[in-house]
C-alpha cells in the first residue's frame, strides 16, 4: 500500500436460494477424473523415456495418464472372484 490507506471492500451480496439449490442438487453425471482417481503415483524416469512416453500417448490421441493407467491395469488386473 502506498499511503497506508485501506480500501473498503463492498458488502457480500445476498445469497440466491435458487442458485444455491441448483449447485447442491448435482446429477452425478459430471463426476471428474479426480473423483475416480484419488491416489497419486510418482516415478522417476529419464528425460528420454519421458519424451518417448509423451510421443506415444500423443500419437494414440490420449493423455499420458490415460495410457499409463491402461498399461498398469493390463499388468495388474483386478482379480476379484
Amino acid at each position: 500500500m502506498k499511503n497506508g490507506k485501506r480500501v473498503a471492500i463492498g458488502a457480500r451480496p445476498p445469497a440466491n436460494p435458487h442458485a444455491d439449490a441448483w449447485v447442491r442438487q448435482g446429477d452425478g453425471a459430471d463426476i471428474g477424473k479426480t473423483d475416480l482417481y484419488t491416489a497419486r503415483l510418482t516415478i522417476d524416469v529419464t528425460p528420454a523415456l519421458r519424451a518417448r512416453i509423451k510421443v506415444a500417448a500423443f500419437t494414440q490421441g490420449i493423455t499420458v495418464a490415460e495410457m499409463l493407467r491402461a498399461l498398469l491395469e493390463q499388468e495388474f488386473p483386478d482379480k476379484q472372484p
